[in-house]
């Protein structure tokens, strides 16, 4: 079936092949771009060499970040490839529920963050003058059962969709990315938190979610507020 769909494109087996590595190398030269100017490495020299940038550094990484995404979202939709496979009947209405349940939990977990933080306005309006988060550690409902609910989410409703070619080597990229990311991320949750954030590390998972690795409401309250 998947063989046929290859042939049954007009387009030699090279090109979708030729589109298909093109695609990896965007998805890594996106992913090398946004962690190198996530790092904090980065955030430091900036802060030392160019400190009047310091309180528009998260506003102007959201904004490249968004801009370096375009290029590999036109390749997935320029050279989407054959489909590989897609659901249907019940095995569609289980995954496009599991689809919409993500999408929703992920709507309503956004509470638990300070999104004008998380989009650079408040540093701008505020004129911080040293980079990096200032939030409290707080454990909220969802960080109860993983240690990265957004991501945990974003996988899910990303594995539930219909799969073509271009999209299969994305989410590939995307959950290796997710997970390299997650790691990433943690180093620098250990240098703000210490002892609290190792402590929640060692009790929930991180990406998938285990029923006999979870928080009670007063353990999360405890360990940092839910």
């Amino acid at each position: 079936m998947v063989l046929t769909d290859w042939f049954a494109h007009n387009r030699p087996m090279g090109s979708h092949v030729a589109s298909l590595l093109a695609l990896s190398l965007a998805w890594i030269l996106y992913g090398a771009l946004h962690s190198g100017l996530a790092a904090l490495g980065t955030k430091r020299w900036v802060a030392g060499r160019l400190p009047r940038l310091v309180p528009a550094y998260r506003l102007l990484y959201n904004l490249l970040a968004g801009l370096a995404l375009l290029p590999v979202l036109g390749l997935l939709w320029r050279h989407p490839g054959p489909w590989l496979w897609r659901w249907h009947g019940g095995p569609a209405w289980v995954m496009n529920g599991l689809g919409l349940a993500a999408l929703g939990l992920l709507l309503a977990g956004s509470g638990v963050y300070d999104l004008e933080a998380f989009l650079g306005l408040r540093q701008l309006r505020e004129r911080w003058e040293v980079p990096g988060d200032r939030e409290p550690f707080r454990v909220g409902t969802l960080h109860r059962y993983v240690r990265h609910p957004w991501y945990a989410l974003s996988l899910l409703l990303l594995w539930t969709r219909d799969m073509n070619a271009a999209r299969l080597v994305s989410a590939l990229w995307i959950t290796g990315y997710f997970i390299l990311g997650s790691r990433l991320e943690e180093s620098k949750l250990v240098q703000q938190f210490g002892e609290a954030y190792r402590d929640y590390r060692t009790r929930v998972p991180g990406l998938l979610p285990r029923p006999w690795r979870t928080l009670s409401r007063e353990e999360a309250r405890r360990l940092g507020g839910a």
